[in-house]
């Protein structure tokens, strides 16, 4: 929420930093690192020596977001990371809300730290490791929530086209370009705003859902032909293997949005992909659904997941097969 305490410790404790670390959630998304990256041209505005720190590498279709280029990524350069946290006054942590959700070794190291934090999300359940904390879950995108910020704080001041269009990016992204529920009269009022600072909203588009490659069809291809649906109609999923992921040389982000072709389907009201990645020996998973089906709740209770109502993600520790066995024994039984 955006209490006045808040907003009164948040513009204090920025002030009286010097060296801020802006740190999105492991394997970030669009709003993910739209909101860090916004962040951080404000704070440089405001004259503070500002760092993001992405856990790891973030996908290459947000390349193109002005000053995505500073982007440092922990697992490449831990001990570069690890000095810069050290010499900070104060971290925020955007679009997440526990810090096992920065991988297991950057938990660790933030753990550890004395610095203050800021959290600033809009998923259930936050942990309480942050001095501030702007959690709400009615908005669709912590890119939204920001702008709130900003503005309530005075710091909208300091808006240009930059961080009006990483603002813009997150909250196109996690709105499914404007088409879920989340998504308000407010949501486009902000999205207004943003264009009047100048972003070129039909670019954005172009960048963002346009610049497919050969392989990243491809995939695509091999998602959609083996996708299944089961119980009594209502549940699509589909699934890519590692020898999959290898064959159409698969980047960062190439399965982004694949998941929701399942939704597509008429009658469909859950919509799931299970993605293997070897490396991390584990099964990556993305729910989305529609109406009431609750995916935040179905993925803590079965998949060592969370998120929101109607999207979240989860994993699992067995095998591909194992786990697409385990989810149809689970679905069979609940629909």
């Amino acid at each position: 929420m955006i209490s006045e305490d808040n907003i009164q410790q948040f513009k204090t404790l920025i002030e009286n930093a010097e060296n801020i670390a802006v740190i999105p959630h492991r394997n970030p998304d669009g709003d993910a690192i739209g909101s860090a990256l916004a962040l951080w041209h404000i704070l440089r505005r405001m004259g503070k020596n500002a760092r993001v720190i992405s856990p790891n590498e973030f996908p290459s279709f947000l390349h193109w977001l002005p000053g995505s280029e500073e982007i440092i990524a922990f697992e490449s350069y831990p001990d570069d990371v690890k000095r810069i946290l050290d010499r900070c006054d104060l971290v925020f942590t955007l679009d997440f809300n526990a810090l096992h959700r920065a991988g297991d070794q950057m938990q660790l190291y933030l753990e550890q730290l004395q610095t203050k934090f800021i959290m600033i999300d809009h998923h259930q359940m936050p942990d309480d490791y942050a001095a501030v904390t702007f959690s709400d879950v009615n908005y669709g995108s912590t890119c939204e929530l920001l702008y709130d910020i900003l503005v309530t704080s005075g710091f909208n001041q300091y808006l240009d086209a930059d961080s009006a269009t990483c603002i813009y990016t997150g909250i196109v992204t996690d709105s499914g370009s404007f088409k879920f529920t989340k998504t308000t009269g407010h949501t486009h009022r902000v999205v207004a705003d943003l264009i009047d600072y100048g972003v070129d909203n039909p670019q954005i588009h172009i960048n963002l859902f346009n610049n497919n490659s050969y392989n990243q069809l491809q995939l695509l291809g091999r998602a959609l032909n083996q996708l299944k649906i089961t119980g009594n109609n209502k549940v699509a999923y589909t699934f890519l293997s590692q020898n999959d992921l290898n064959e159409f040389h698969y980047q960062k982000g190439d399965t982004e949005g694949i998941v929701n072709y399942g939704l597509s389907i008429e009658g469909i009201e859950l919509a799931v992909i299970f993605i293997e990645q070897k490396q991390e020996g584990i099964i990556k998973i993305s729910f989305r659904s529609q109406g009431d089906i609750d995916v935040n709740q179905f993925a803590r209770t079965h998949f060592n997941g969370g998120g929101h109502i109607n999207a979240a993600g989860g994993k699992s520790f067995h095998s591909l097969q194992q786990t697409i066995e385990d989810f149809e024994t689970i679905i069979n039984s609940e629909f």
